[in-house]
């Protein structure tokens, strides 16, 4: 018998729970109900309720998992607490959405410096233990685990997938980047809290994108192609910048990296390189390019052509979206333009809401979080021991 409808409960309220809620407002083909937002602030958690219309708040996890009508849990809480309520919410019988990353390396609670201190190969042999065990867990419960990642869900790139799907090329090359001028999260520098730096925080929606189109070729042309090695060149440039010449930039890296350039390898020798980085002013560029045996495909999520705005002044415009981490919005801009539809957000939430409400599986599972976790942490081992990262057991076909 199918449900009335979904009743969700939301842990988060920042960034993430906005434009997850965005999303869900945007698409009315599921019947929804907003039951409770767990956040730690009482001012947060006010916000949200009036905003999206959450009937109840709460600063206790436990009363999300406890609540007999929640469906499905979204996790938009910081990367240090996700391992910890996938597990919680699984164990609840929950359905679970996650945002990126799945889980990572924290330190102990109060360790300082643990980017500076502990060995990034040490990190990447515990994060490995940390998705097996969730690996087993997920698969051992009955309800849908939904990865949260947005830019396979970009119309730029499902259009791309429908190209590789009915030419049945090959994919040759892979350029993908996500660069801004740094996070508005306070706590964006510190390892302890985020588990790294510009490479997890934005490379990871890239690295997932190139990982999945792979897969789709694998699928589309009948061969087997895996993940072999990791390659990566990491680092905290603006740490060199004086006070002064700091003032545009938002980066302000303790212990992880704010720049980052890693190459994936391919068991059929191609490549795919990945670039993130905090440097970037002007707005954010998101894209993925591919090159192909019999095509070419260039897909741009940021910053988008379709307007552009000039303005002498930002005299009433407090509340006019332009552009994420955009300093200024005088002068020549692209404004983001159905920001949710375009980067993936709305495809996402639908096919998230779809898979409960009639019971498939979600083009976005667990099994592309934790390659992309596992491969994010070969990149920041690579970096540190200057050699190419061995990759086994990652076959693009299981994805």
């Amino acid at each position: 018998m199918q449900k009335e409808n979904i009743v969700i409960g939301m842990a988060g309220a920042g960034r993430a729970t906005e434009l997850h809620m965005n999303a869900l407002k945007s698409f009315s083909g599921i019947p929804i109900r907003l039951k409770t937002i767990f956040a730690r602030r009482d001012e947060q958690l006010l916000q949200n309720k009036t905003r999206y219309g959450f009937e109840n708040t709460t600063k206790d996890f436990n009363k999300l998992l406890e609540d007999p009508e929640i469906d499905v849990i979204d996790i938009c809480t910081p990367p240090y607490l996700h391992e910890k309520m996938i597990e919680q919410a699984i164990n609840a019988n929950k359905h679970v959405i996650c945002e990126k990353p799945l889980t990572g390396f924290f330190g102990n609670d109060g360790e300082e410096n643990i980017g500076k201190k502990i060995s990034k190969v040490v990190m990447y042999h515990d994060v490995i233990k940390s998705l097996d065990k969730l690996e087993k867990l997920v698969a051992k419960s009955s309800k849908k685990f939904m990865y949260a990642e947005i830019f396979i869900y970009a119309p730029a790139i499902i259009k791309s997938k429908e190209i590789i799907e009915k030419k049945k090329s090959k994919i040759l090359f892979i350029k993908g980047e996500e660069s801004l001028k740094g996070s508005s999260s306070p706590v964006a520098g510190l390892w302890s809290k985020t588990g790294g730096g510009t490479f997890i925080r934005t490379g990871t929606h890239p690295l997932s994108a190139a990982l999945w189109l792979k897969s789709q070729e694998a699928i589309s042309r009948n061969e087997q192609i895996s993940v072999v090695g990791v390659m990566a060149d990491m680092g905290r440039v603006t740490n060199y910048l004086t006070e002064y010449e700091h003032r545009h930039i938002k980066a302000h890296p303790i212990d992880v990296e704010d720049s980052s350039t890693v190459i994936i390898q391919f068991s059929d020798e191609t490549k795919a390189v990945i670039i993130a980085n905090d440097t970037l002013l002007g707005g954010s560029r998101n894209y993925v390019e591919l090159y192909c045996n019999d095509c070419a495909i260039d897909c741009k999520l940021t910053m988008s052509k379709l307007m552009s705005t000039y303005f002498l002044d930002e005299d009433n415009l407090d509340d006019v979206y332009i552009s994420e981490m955009l300093p200024s919005k005088t002068g020549w801009n692209n404004p983001f333009l159905a920001d949710e539809f375009v980067r993936g957000y709305n495809n996402q939430m639908k096919d998230f809401l779809e898979c409960i409400y009639f019971d498939r599986n979600p083009i976005s599972n667990f099994k592309l979080g934790s390659y992309t976790t596992k491969l994010v942490y070969a990149a920041y081992a690579a970096s540190e021991t200057q050699q190419s990262i061995k990759i086994e057991n990652m076959d693009l076909l299981k994805l």
